[in-house]
């Protein structure tokens, strides 16, 4: 391990710099409120997203779709691993009156693999992002996909039905891949963001989490990766451990090198660089679209 990076491990007790207030505001409470009333899922309240009270203030919330049971069973991810469920076709219905009944300016999509599945979801997927255009005309969207296996016919689903932006997020760099994000691929995944930008997605994002054990001048290769696959936007986050069956957190990243991460990205050329230790894929979304 390099000295840079050896420099900035802290004991596993959470640093202060990850403390987080509990969301307030009128916009939040209110948005609470419906979301309790009308039972409406977001991973920004599932996933117990630091970040919710600020994103909902400003608009952003961010919907799962093709169910809560993943294929894959990535290192990292609290998402349930199993047989999922059939898919429920009302789905993409039930996520735009969602939208509509919050008063959300900018979606994020999301969902699980479904590597079970024919078309690995990608159906679903474009049926959603028609149905929250149908019923709400206003709002941009973006959307945080899966790998789809590489195959570019379902990617092409996603790019036909244009939204503002398309995540797809690289999670780790190369050395750490196999471990992290067990069935997928660094190379297949770079391959996905780059097949975007040459069938005409006019943004692109990708995320990548700190503190699995990365070295800086790794994470300065992956951030060079991004950029030469033509990515617009990244995210820079702290990775931390959904349960004590999951990696383990070998680093938490001081402030000083988040700052550092965002102004290489900056010199690379990316439109947008979100760096520090409570960044998530979908925060200050709505940001990203211009």
């Amino acid at each position: 391990m390099d000295t840079a990076t050896a420099s900035n491990i802290l004991p596993q007790r959470k640093p202060k710099w990850l403390r987080v207030k509990l969301p307030t505001g009128k916009k939040y409470i209110e948005l609470r409120g419906l979301v309790d009333k009308y039972n409406l899922n977001t991973i920004c309240t599932s996933g117990s997203c630091p970040n919710m009270g600020e994103c909902w203030g400003e608009g952003t919330a961010t919907f799962m779709i093709l169910g809560n049971v993943c294929t894959r069973s990535c290192g990292f991810c609290g998402v349930k691993t199993g047989r999922p469920e059939q898919l429920d076709w009302a789905e993409p219905e039930k996520v735009a009156r969602s939208i509509k009944i919050m008063g959300i300016k900018h979606a994020v999509l999301t969902s699980v693999d479904r590597d079970d599945l024919k078309d690995m979801g990608s159906i679903m997927w474009a049926e959603t992002v028609n149905a929250v255009r149908r019923m709400n005309p206003e709002t941009t969207l973006e959307t945080l996909i899966p790998d789809f296996q590489g195959i570019e016919r379902h990617i092409d689903r996603i790019v036909e039905v244009a939204p503002e932006v398309v995540s797809h997020n690289i999670e780790t760099v190369r050395r750490l891949t196999r471990e992290v994000r067990i069935q997928a691929k660094y190379d297949r995944s770079m391959g996905v963001l780059k097949y975007l930008k040459t069938q005409g997605q006019r943004r692109t994002k990708s995320g990548i989490m700190l503190g699995l054990g990365e070295t800086r001048e790794e994470v300065i290769e992956t951030l060079h990766d991004l950029r030469d696959n033509d990515v617009d936007v990244v995210t820079i986050g702290q990775y931390l451990q959904p349960s004590k069956k999951h990696l383990p957190v070998k680093q938490f990243i001081n402030p000083d090198q988040f700052k550092e991460y965002e102004e290489i990205g900056l010199d690379l050329g990316f439109r947008h660089v979100e760096s520090s230790a409570l960044v998530r894929s979908s925060y200050k979304a709505q940001k990203h679209i211009n």
